[in-house]
C-alpha cells in the first residue's frame, strides 16, 4: 500500500505561518465601552461632516454609526 502524500509542498506550509495574523474579531460587548463610544462618536462625526451637518440627522448618523463600528469589531477590522 502506497502512501498518499499532500498536494502542498513541505515549504508552502511553513510559510504560512509566517504572514501576520488578522486580528481576532472583538464583540462589542467585550471592548471598552468608552472605546467603543468614542469610535462611534468619531463615525458619526464624519457622517455628519459629509452631509454638510444638515441638522435633523444626529439620531440618524449616531445609529448608522453604531452599526458600522460594532461590525467592524465584529469582522475584526477595528483594533
Amino acid at each position: 500500500m502506497a502512501v498518499q502524500t499532500s498536494p502542498t509542498p513541505r515549504g508552502a506550509r511553513g510559510a504560512s505561518r509566517s504572514t501576520p495574523r488578522k486580528s481576532r474579531p472583538v464583540p462589542a460587548s467585550l471592548i471598552d465601552q468608552d472605546v467603543r463610544r468614542a469610535l462611534i462618536a468619531q463615525a458619526a462625526y464624519y457622517r455628519a461632516e459629509r452631509r454638510g451637518f444638515e441638522a435633523g440627522h444626529e439620531a440618524e448618523d449616531w445609529l448608522a454609526a453604531e452599526s458600522e463600528v460594532d461590525t467592524a469589531l465584529m469582522l475584526g477590522a477595528l483594533p
